[in-house]
């Protein structure tokens, strides 16, 4: 899914999004009910908590955490863009495997 121009993004409490999925398991509220109650813009966004909590997974919203573009020394970004790259690698250890581009210096994925 891709943002649309001008188009926002509202974020909400753990508190909603725990109430929402409630509403949608436990009682058997409809979406549009439960997108009325809460204000929620879209029917797929009660899916994605009702399937998060489902498979046992958080609400947090990673949304912006990587958003910061100025730093106070060349040593600041790098140190930050660091950070990036030992988080990503968390996130997906096949990332950097024996076949991964990464793991070869000098490599780019748009080789071929």
């Amino acid at each position: 899914m891709s943002a649309k121009k001008g188009q926002t993004f509202n974020r909400y409490s753990e508190e909603t999004k725990k109430e929402a999925v409630r509403l949608r398991v436990e009682e058997g509220w409809a979406y549009s009910q439960i997108m009325k109650k809460f204000g929620i813009k879209s029917e797929s966004q009660i899916i994605t908590w009702v399937r998060k909590n489902q498979n046992g997974e958080s609400f947090e919203d990673y949304r912006g955490r990587w958003t910061k573009k100025h730093f106070s020394s060349a040593e600041e970004e790098n140190a930050y863009l660091k950070a990036q790259v030992e988080y990503l690698k968390k996130l997906n250890p096949n990332l950097h495997g024996e076949e991964s581009w990464i793991s070869k210096p000098g490599a780019s994925p748009f080789e071929k």
